[in-house]
């Protein structure tokens, strides 16, 4: 009789608790929780991203959190009791850099960047290299049969490499499997299509996307193997899903590039073990992505005859110095409102360098249509191109070429003085390596080594620097 109470007090308990369970409303941009649908979210502000989540069964509560983690461990004595990781590297140069000289064991990795980039392309070439190496690999795809991916080995020429090959959605099947083969890395493209048969969404939904991201994770800390995480990307260039998988994470890196270019751009925005802002070029080819040890020289390979607006800018990508050119149009614009284009550069930061040329300068772009463009499809984001966009500016506005063989860098300041830019030698040193024979610079850091071959010319302000780029009353 006691134990039949006990079975129907227990049945009444799982009947509250899934009579209490309710289902919640998950931001797939910020993944804030609201208690109801909405058009819009009220943390981050996006329309038509609230989607339903249903709750997640409830397990056996326990009465301590981290038990089956192990004990605690002093930092001192990390030294002494645990070996120090050692990196793996993939072979391939321009990857191991973005990733902080090599692959760190049981880290995870989230690759995003454009349908059809080149993202599957580069993974498959480092999966090869990696296991021509020695190195176990298991290259897992939701979105593809392993027949296909095999046509596209063919086609890369890597048909004889060393890879094991799986085509799964299942993440208990997915996990099961590493844990029995104990892979030195795994790739899984991608995350958007895994699912997890104890969550009740559909793939790719914000739970799905969180739990599948949170079980790789744990496993690839407690098992030590490295994971490679594949993630589609929306429309405005976010990773799709909730933006906790970022954080989960370890390193993140986006693909880039322009459709109409061959170049591609691999940036790392977070990255626990080496400098984050790294960035590897590759060039896309017939037989796919070959890397570009001298991005510098081949951003300019097509540089001829010195024209008016095009400047050359010396900017820092992480550590690495990268010299690409600049390019500017004025044309006179028929319309009340001018036109103001932006490509690879910010276009808020070119109204204030056209506003402080014409508050503190007097140079007008009034009734203007101005156009600007970062060559080979590259993007800046460093203040320190804003002198060498005001030098392409005023020199599409005059129609005069500077010198071809000068470089320019600085910030501009809203009084228009100029203001340093950090690591001026690595950028003067590129710049000289290259064949560059002057350059405009901030007046300020004054040890600043002198070079045989390149000329500093060093400028306080705005008006000190187009005094001795175009003369003297040029602008009157």
């Amino acid at each position: 009789m006691l134990l039949r109470v006990l079975n129907f007090s227990q049945a009444v308990a799982d009947r509250h608790n899934l009579m209490t369970a309710k289902t919640t409303f998950t931001c797939a941009s910020c993944g804030a929780s609201h208690s109801k649908w909405a058009g819009r979210c009220d943390a981050c502000g996006e329309w038509n991203s609230v989607q339903e989540e249903a709750p997640l069964a409830a397990g056996p509560a326990k009465k301590t959190l981290g038990a089956a983690r192990g004990k605690q461990i002093a930092l001192t004595d990390l030294a002494t009791k645990e070996p120090p990781l050692q990196r793996s590297h993939f072979g391939i140069g321009e990857l191991d850099r973005v990733c902080g000289d090599g692959l760190v064991p049981a880290s995870v990795t989230l690759v995003g960047g454009d349908p059809g980039i080149g993202k599957s392309t580069l993974l498959l070439q480092a999966a090869a290299a990696f296991a021509a190496r020695g190195q176990k690999v298991i290259y897992v795809s939701g979105e593809e049969a392993t027949t296909q991916i095999r046509m596209r080995a063919d086609r890369l020429g890597l048909a004889q490499a060393p890879v094991q090959l799986a085509a799964e959605t299942n993440l208990r099947n997915i996990l099961t499997t590493l844990e029995a083969e104990k892979p030195a890395l795994a790739i899984i493209d991608s995350i958007q299509t895994m699912w997890a048969d104890h969550v009740e969404s559909a793939p790719g939904s914000v739970s799905q996307v969180r739990a599948s991201a949170h079980e790789l994770t744990t496993f690839a800390k407690r098992h030590g193997v490295a994971i490679i995480l594949v993630g589609h990307v929306t429309k405005d260039g976010q990773i799709a899903g909730p933006r906790v998988v970022e954080h989960m994470v370890d390193t993140v890196l986006y693909f880039e590039g322009e459709r109409g270019h061959q170049f591609r751009i691999l940036r790392a925005v977070k990255n626990r073990f080496g400098p984050a802002d790294e960035i590897g070029v590759f060039e896309m080819t017939g037989t796919g992505l070959a890397e570009v040890t001298n991005p510098s020289a081949l951003f300019l390979s097509e540089r001829d005859n010195p024209a008016s607006g095009s400047v050359v800018y010396a900017g820092m990508e992480g550590t690495r110095p990268l010299l690409v050119e600049l390019q500017a149009l004025i044309a006179p614009s028929p319309l009340s409102n001018p036109r103001r284009t932006v490509v690879g550069w910010d276009s808020g930061r070119l109204s204030m360098i056209l506003a402080v040329l014409e508050s503190r300068v007097g140079i007008s772009f009034a009734g203007l249509d101005v156009y600007l463009n970062v060559a080979g499809g590259m993007k800046i984001s460093e203040p320190a191109a804003d002198l060498a966009v005001a030098a392409a500016l005023l020199s599409a506005r005059q129609d005069t070429p500077l010198p071809a063989e000068t470089v320019i860098f600085g910030e501009i300041s809203l009084s228009g003085a100029i203001r340093p830019a950090t690591q001026t030698e690595n950028r003067l040193r590129e710049a000289e390596k290259l064949g560059f024979l002057q350059s405009h610079i901030p007046a300020r850091p004054k040890k600043v080594a002198s070079r045989p071959n390149l000329s500093l010319n060093r400028h306080e302000d705005l008006t000190s620097f187009i005094g001795e780029c175009f003369g003297p009353g040029a602008f009157d």
